[in-house]
């Protein structure tokens, strides 16, 4: 019986009934003396007389429980033992119940967390959405946004709408929630929570946040933000890669044409400028001390389908690179390759894993 669970109840305390699959039975009997033994000590039953009725009792759950199993069974509820006398003055004991299978309930996490870099943004001095922070119980989830502060405004509250994304890149969008600030003239200002319609499940399953503002408010009065937000071009993965070495506002990679130049904040400068107009970057500091061009290379990676192709283009190249990334580079191509053959296309993550190798140096 250690396989199958029984109750005299209706159901299992964190267990859900997927399917009845019907009444089932098992019995046992006594031999005929029984009841005269019972009889003849009825004041005082022999030792021998209850392990008697308890093995009988015993085996008809064990043939209960057989009974079950073949139905196909993981557990049985509303088990009864009922003592039936036949005409033999033996007794015999049946044991009933309704076979079923059970599933165990997914446990929700008392708390739950989650902390999601905003993938959107503004070219204009306004705040700018940088994090989403999910915070709450298994019957409330509360939401803060994380906003940088170009101007050191004393920001009072936000309206915005907030789009949510989750694995299977379905969309929730709240839509009108309001921010407020505890200290609002820093360069970072976090909001107080705030509630959210939320599940802890559905928190879970959440990759990626966008954050479009409608209005904010200052001591100054009420401002309209009737912008269109950027959409980050990288990934998510990228994206916290370059925040944690350019700064929590950084959502493009610096980079000039000789005419312009887009700064780590994602605005676009002239090329006489040299500090950026919205968040004071200075040109200088954003170049890279690497003298090979590896966006060139990347982008013809990028035109390629399977790992064999992305390394061959790296083999082009491979001369023209430090020999400090050299080998950390080839390593990558053969991960890619041998995961290639059982998992299928590794294009996008060796990708991921060359441009770190830049990245991080």
């Amino acid at each position: 019986m250690a396989d199958i669970m029984i109750t005299t109840g209706a159901a299992f305390e964190g267990y859900d009934i997927e399917e009845y699959l019907g009444y089932v039975s098992g019995q046992d009997a006594l031999g005929s003396n029984f009841i005269q033994s019972i009889a003849a000590n009825v004041s005082d039953a022999s030792e021998q007389d209850s392990a008697n009725l308890e093995r009988c009792n015993e085996d008809a759950l064990k043939h209960l429980t057989k009974a079950a199993k073949q139905r196909g069974a993981n557990a049985i509820i509303g088990v009864r033992l009922n003592y039936a006398l036949f005409a033999s003055s033996s007794v015999g004991v049946v044991a009933s119940g309704t076979a079923v299978k059970i599933r165990k309930k997914p446990v929700i996490a008392d708390s739950v967390h989650k902390e999601l870099v905003v993938t959107n943004y503004y070219t204009r001095l306004v705040p700018r959405p940088v994090k989403v922070i999910l915070d709450g119980t298994k019957s409330q989830v509360n939401m803060s946004v994380w906003f940088y502060n170009y101007n050191l405004d004393d920001i009072l509250a936000v309206r915005g709408d907030v789009e949510l994304t989750n694995l299977y890149d379905e969309k929730l969008v709240i839509k009108g929630m309001d921010f407020v600030f505890g200290k609002g003239n820093v360069s970072l200002i976090e909001s107080e929570f705030v509630q959210s319609k939320l599940s802890p499940n559905d928190v879970m399953l959440l990759k990626d946040a966008k954050v479009i503002i409608n209005k904010y408010v200052t001591p100054r009065g009420v401002f309209a933000c009737n912008d269109t937000p950027v959409n980050v071009s990288m990934t998510v993965h990228r994206l916290e890669a370059l925040k944690a070495k350019r700064g929590i506002d950084a959502v493009e990679k610096y980079r000039t044409d000789g005419m312009i130049w887009t700064c780590n904040c994602g605005y676009v400068n002239e090329a006489g400028a040299e500090e950026c107009v919205v968040c004071g970057r200075k040109q200088e500091e954003m170049k890279s001390t690497s003298t090979f061009n590896y966006e060139e290379m990347l982008a013809k990676m990028n035109e390629k389908e399977y790992v064999i192709e992305i390394k061959d283009v790296l083999m082009d190249y491979i001369k023209d690179i430090d020999a400090k990334y050299r080998l950390e580079l080839l390593e990558i191509m053969e991960s890619g390759l041998q995961y290639e053959k059982t998992r299928g296309n590794m294009k996008e993550t060796v990708l991921e894993k060359v441009e770190k190798v830049f990245e991080d140096h």
